[in-house]
């Protein structure tokens, strides 16, 4: 096994990974930018580089810097976490053109699953069903009009290099998409430094399902069953839980099925997520496929009892999988919930000192945090400052200790939006698992916009 690892990524998830590097006897390297010098996640490691100043272009997507850290070190391998260059093939080739072991699946993978269109004509090849849509990159709003009209509105208009719902947005007629392609095509090219767009047929009310899967050098893939993903705001998840309150056991085991083919069609190694829309009737479409850990990965070890982060440890070493598809078993529920520095109505990054956090603890209950009592939570990253797991022998158990967990939660210096999950996780239509990807506008803003 690897002696010592790197993690080139930051806050909880950088925590965590250092948790279970501890647990397997290896030696862990934390990076760290001015802003975050006094962070958690840089005490526990044991030893940690300076790499940049506080903006991510300067650190955290700094390769070079993150490389000397690594060569420095002495590091074996890295560790991408997720966001930051997590899916950035060129940091995957150059980790390994350096001699570093990449916790992650190949360059070329990435590659291809990180552009939208290519990962669309990728599973299409592989029988994996997808949502109607352009198998190739549209170049101007004429051409996309051509084929809203031809695939016949609601549609998605969205950035192939995209994620986190950047670039994306639902339109219903010419005149929108005339207004919105420009706007979103300019807002890729900034944020991916890719414009490029493409065109799905929107999925009216769906639920947002993924499935997460290990694969190891040796021929071996195996699923870990689903998570529901669901409820969002602005795109980007906020409530996650496993097992899919909606799924039957034919579709669960169906689509399961279906995300080991693609993984076997990819040649894919290590985790990953393929991520599907489901409709009403269970018909189930690809989305995209996340190369890397998900924020939402401790909810599926809850109901597993397996440690993703060790399985990517030991796939990147060269390990094969020492359980099959029949050696997986699930029980219980789990419910998790992304607690971020923002406006709970608004959605605003709420950035600040942080003068009381203090966590509930109890039966059934993980916390993974990223920041103490006495914290700045600045206005450079990601807001999410920690997340709250629930588990229970059913859903019912989990969602009640996940309400009382949340009212014992106390966050003062900033706000947070610990006061929208109250009411996601109280309102009767979660209970009743009907967590559509409407969920947030149809239920939760007009409730606290009315009052």
């Amino acid at each position: 096994m690897f002696q010592k690892v790197l993690i080139a990524n930051r806050g909880e998830i950088a925590a965590r990974i250092i948790r279970t590097c501890k647990k397997m006897n290896i030696a862990t390297v934390a990076v760290y930018s001015e802003a975050d010098e006094q962070a958690t996640y840089v005490k526990e490691a044991d030893e940690s580089f300076l790499i940049g100043k506080p903006r991510v272009n300067e650190s955290y997507l700094n390769i070079d810097n993150i490389l000397d850290a690594a060569k420095e070190s002495g590091a074996e391998a890295i560790h991408p976490g997720y966001g930051l260059l997590s899916e950035n093939a060129g940091f995957a080739k150059r980790c390994r053109e350096a001699g570093f072991a990449f916790i992650g699946p190949s360059e070329e993978v990435m590659a291809t699953m990180g552009d939208k269109v290519a990962a669309r004509q990728a599973m299409k090849e592989a029988g994996v069903p997808i949502v109607p849509g352009t198998d190739q990159a549209v170049t101007d709003v004429e051409e996309a009009k051509a084929y809203a009209n031809e695939f016949g509105y609601p549609v998605m208009l969205k950035a192939a290099a995209g994620g986190g719902g950047i670039g994306m947005q639902a339109v219903n007629n010419d005149a929108e998409l005339e207004k919105a392609f420009e706007g979103n095509s300019k807002r890729a090219e900034s944020f991916f430094g890719n414009g490029t767009m493409f065109l799905e047929k929107q999925i009216l009310n769906p639920r947002h399902i993924e499935i997460q899967v290990l694969a190891d050098s040796h021929g071996n893939a195996v699923h870990l069953f689903e998570r529901e993903c669901s409820i969002q705001r602005r795109h980007q998840k906020v409530v996650e839980e496993a097992p899919s309150p909606f799924l039957s056991e034919a579709t669960r085991k169906d689509m399961g099925e279906t995300a080991i083919q693609a993984v076997q069609a990819l040649h894919y190694k290590n985790a990953g997520t393929i991520e599907f829309l489901v409709d009403r009737e269970e018909n189930f479409y690809f989305l995209e496929m996340n190369t890397r850990l998900q924020v939402e990965h401790p909810v599926t070890e809850e109901i597993t009892g397996i440690d993703l982060v060790e399985q990517q440890l030991r796939v990147a070493f060269g390990e094969a999988l020492i359980f099959q598809q029949k050696d997986i078993t699930r029980t219980g529920h789990a419910i998790e919930v992304r607690i971020y520095a923002e406006d709970p109505v608004r959605f605003f990054p709420s950035p600040g000192q942080l003068t009381k956090f203090e966590i509930p603890n109890g039966e059934g209950i993980r916390h993974e945090l990223a920041v103490t009592g006495n914290s700045m939570v600045t206005p450079f990253y990601d807001p999410m400052i920690a997340k709250l797991i629930a588990y229970g022998e059913d859903r019912e158990q989990a969602i009640s200790r996940m309400q009382e967990a949340l009212e014992n939660y106390q966050v003062e210096g900033i706000k947070t939006n610990i006061p929208m999950l109250k009411d996601v996780i109280a309102h009767d239509k979660f209970k009743q698992g009907a967590t559509e990807t409407s969920f947030v506008e149809k239920y939760y803003l007009p409730a606290v916009t009315n009052n």
